[in-house]
């Protein structure tokens, strides 16, 4: 497993190790003792999986301390552009966003800390998005950022106009009105 580090603090790029022959193709998409070995001790209680298709875009998400989550995702079927954006307080960071393209081509997972909205665009026909949270969802914690915020300045890689979004998220509000409780080094 190659991890890469990003220019946001604990965002984490996973690229596993596959294994291609005449069959097929194989590789451990989760490997407890490889996080451990990095100093990367998650206790993964959740998975979930969603399908969407093409413009779909979901987010910007996350629970409040101390019903935060930490994710890792990964797509099964399909291309997204995964995007996390810095909500912590206090961060050298805070408010700037990363982009990665995840995809069942790539096989590249993000690991998605505390103190993170997180969203995805869909480009291909069809996506199969699955993650890991290391705590359950928890409905009164639930927050998110509007996904459009011209503040952020996110390319999701469709035209706004476009975009399929749930009537939820289609309420969020700006980050600079969003509710937060995230600091930095805490």
């Amino acid at each position: 497993m190659n991890i890469i580090t990003t220019e946001l603090g604990g965002v984490l790029i996973i690229e596993p190790q596959i294994f291609n022959d005449r069959r097929g193709y194989f590789f451990e998409s989760y490997s407890q003792r490889d996080l451990d070995q990095r100093g990367l001790s998650i206790d993964f209680v959740q998975d979930n999986e969603s399908c969407s298709g093409r413009g779909v875009v979901r987010g910007l998400h996350y629970q409040l301390a101390p019903y935060a989550q930490t994710k890792l995702v990964r797509v099964v079927r399909g291309c997204i552009f995964d995007v996390l954006v810095d909500i912590r307080r206090g961060s050298p960071t805070f408010g700037r966003h990363l982009r990665v393209e995840l995809s069942d081509a790539n096989k590249r997972q993000v690991l998605v800390p505390k103190g993170f909205a997180h969203g995805f665009s869909v480009l291909s026909p069809e996506a199969i998005i699955c993650y890991k949270c290391d705590t359950p969802y928890h409905r009164e914690a639930e927050r998110g950022i509007a996904f459009n915020d011209p503040a952020l300045g996110i390319d999701w890689g469709i035209s706004p106009h476009e975009a399929v979004v749930s009537d939820k998220d289609a309420q969020h509000p700006p980050m600079a009105l969003a509710d937060m409780n995230f600091d930095y080094g805490c």
